[in-house]
């Protein structure tokens, strides 16, 4: 059984979403497309379907406080009704810069914007980036299921560019600390930890975090987050970023949506969003997506107010809509 983007309906633990006919044809009345000019409150929350470039004309000025943007790497590869054609890295960093240069007129004065790439495009991002922006970092997280090569290293790492259009801009430190074991549990004079806690859990660091993650799974069909979208960045990478450069209610852009991660981690963090998606089912996804979140608004690997390491068991903090508040679930594996 295919759904209508033609993808194959799974085996009973493949948790992928899906959507059906009936459903396809509900979600799509959510979807909000322009063709002039809006304010913010047109736009909040939504699922804005149409081309990127054309629809950065129609957005209210400095509305937005984050923007997570993940534009097609520079590699030739299909997206449902769409594809993207490798070129050389001159015309990549063009084609960065038509739709870069439109992001300081909706970015706020305080606003952050991370924008990812491979080892590829990673440094005409930096390029383009630098022109416009500040470039405070650049993040490495590990693809943990990269591809082999028989000629070469094997390519499991992908960049993220922190940028900031000033100096006043939102960090919050206290927010994206994570929970790591420790491989050498020191003591003090006294024979008590130092700086670790050793609780029900095991032996374990809050440690600042760094710009090399290694605590991140990708999406894949056991997994309740995942989507057919063949480049899905996971929940839980958003949640870092989210949770370190906004505040509560503020406004998360991404212009390049997909199926729709950034919305629904932004949801789930009690952020508002905007987000643009050229492909119409993606777009369906995404809204799909926004609805589960509703009745569940745990992120895999984030509990307590603390990421875990990937591969660690941990209790998944559930979120009772009753009480408004996390509850502490069961035991999984991340």
């Amino acid at each position: 059984m295919a759904n209508s983007a033609g993808y194959k309906k799974g085996a009973p633990r493949n948790k992928t979403i899906s959507i059906d006919e009936t459903e396809l044809s509900l979600l799509k009345e959510r979807i909000v497309r322009l063709n002039d000019s809006v304010s913010i409150e047109n736009v909040i929350d939504k699922t804005i379907c149409g081309n990127t470039l054309e629809i950065f004309e129609f957005l209210p000025d400095h509305f937005v406080d984050l923007a997570f943007i993940d534009p097609p790497y520079n590699l030739t590869k299909n997206f449902n009704s769409m594809s993207f054609k490798e070129m050389d890295l001159d015309s990549y960093a063009e084609w960065l810069d038509t739709w870069m240069r439109k992001l300081p007129r909706i970015l706020k004065k305080s606003a952050s914007l991370y924008m990812c790439g491979d080892w590829r495009s990673s440094s005409a991002i930096f390029d383009v980036a630098r022109k416009y922006f500040h470039v405070r970092n650049r993040i490495t997280w590990e693809r943990e299921k990269g591809r082999g090569a028989k000629a070469n290293w094997k390519n499991c790492t992908e960049d993220i560019w922190f940028c900031t259009v000033s100096d006043d801009y939102t960090f919050n430190l206290e927010d994206v600390k994570i929970k790591r074991k420790v491989i050498a549990p020191y003591k003090d004079s006294a024979r008590k930890p130092k700086d670790w806690t050793d609780d029900k859990e095991g032996q374990y660091r809050i440690t600042h975090p760094s710009n090399i993650w290694t605590d991140i799974t990708i999406p894949f069909w056991s997994m309740p987050e995942n989507t057919v979208h063949p480049t899905q960045k996971p929940e839980k990478l958003l949640a870092k970023i989210i949770l370190a450069s906004s505040n509560l209610n503020d406004i998360v852009f991404d212009p390049f949506l997909g199926s729709g991660t950034t919305s629904v981690v932004a949801r789930k963090l009690s952020r508002r969003f905007v987000g643009i998606e050229i492909d119409e089912y993606y777009c369906c996804l995404a809204e799909k997506r926004l609805a589960l979140a509703e009745e569940d608004k745990s992120i895999q690997g984030y509990s307590g107010g603390i990421f875990w390491e990937r591969n660690t068991q941990k209790n998944l903090a559930y979120y009772d809509k009753r009480k408004n508040n996390f509850d502490i679930g069961r035991l999984i594996d991340t």
